[in-house]
C-alpha cells in the first residue's frame, strides 16, 4: 500500500465516522427554545465539533490501522468477495455467446 493510498483510506475512514458521531448529543435550537432569527429551529445551540473532531481522530485511527493491516498482510483479498468468479484468472478457452 502506497502512502496516498494509507492517506486516502484516513480520510475515507475519518470522514465516514465524522457522519457517525456529528448527531450525537445535538441540541438544536428549538429544543433550547431561543431560534435566532433567520436561522432553522433545526440548527444546534453548540456543535462542540472540536470535541468531536478529537473523537473522531481517536475512534477512526484504530479503524484505519486494522483496515491497513488487512490489506498489507492480504490476510482478505478481493478474490474472497468475487462471488461470480470474475476477477479471477480467465479460462484458456472463453465462452462464445
Amino acid at each position: 500500500m502506497q502512502i496516498t493510498s494509507a492517506l486516502v483510506l484516513l480520510a475515507v475512514i475519518w470522514f465516514m465516522v465524522l457522519f457517525v458521531v456529528l448527531p450525537l448529543n445535538l441540541r438544536t435550537q428549538s429544543e433550547e427554545g431561543s431560534v435566532v432569527p433567520g436561522t432553522p429551529g433545526s440548527a444546534p445551540v453548540d456543535p462542540q465539533l472540536r470535541r468531536k473532531a478529537r473523537i473522531v481522530t481517536l475512534v477512526s485511527l484504530p479503524i484505519w490501522v486494522v483496515a491497513c493491516t488487512v490489506i498489507i498482510t492480504g490476510v482478505i483479498t478481493v478474490e474472497d468477495f468475487d462471488l461470480f468468479r470474475r476477477f479471477g484468472p480467465q479460462d484458456a478457452t472463453p465462452d462464445r455467446y
